[in-house]
């Protein structure tokens, strides 16, 4: 019997992890990037990144780092989160992390916040200045050829008069 309970709290606090709105992908301003649980902190990997028509995604370079070493690397692929914390429960959330921007090539003092609406509330800050952006979730499907499609998870609703 102990045994059985055991498998059933460790189901319950899996799910906890599984079933957060927090994880999977999210369309922000210049890419799609998947928040995953990576060792019980947040990470963010950029997916694809928005470029005009006739560039490659994958091949374009994180040139605006900071950190000349890296410079050479793809956009498509890094981290843009780090140090947040997750604890065991549904967490709505997160200070004290930090994210990366690649357009500015800089690392900003960030808070998130899953926003009763389904968003996420990204904010950066650096020293008293700070900017949020609102990251929309996805619903990413595979096809049979193994490209991704993306669709809002919740598609926003026409505030139209009706005539």
């Amino acid at each position: 019997m102990k045994k059985i309970s055991f498998v059933i709290v460790m189901l319950i606090s899996n799910n906890l992890f599984a079933e957060s709105d927090l994880f999977g992908y999210w369309l922000t301003p210049g890419s799609i990037v998947l928040i995953e649980n990576c060792d019980k902190h947040l990470c963010a990997k950029v997916e694809t990144i928005f470029v005009e028509e006739g560039r490659d995604p994958k091949l374009i370079l994180d040139e605006n780092n900071k950190n000349k070493s890296l410079r050479s690397r793809t956009i498509v692929g890094i981290n843009v989160l780090s140090g947040f914390s997750i604890d065991d429960t549904e967490q709505k959330k997160f200070k004290d992390g930090k994210i990366y921007d690649p357009r500015r090539g800089r690392e900003f003092k960030s808070s998130i916040y899953l926003k009763e609406d389904g968003n996420l509330k990204v904010e950066g800050c650096l020293a008293f200045i700070c900017d949020d952006e609102e990251w929309l979730p996805l619903v990413v499907t595979i096809k049979d050829d193994g490209t991704k499609e993306a669709s809002l998870k919740y598609p926003p609703k026409d505030e139209s008069p009706e005539k």
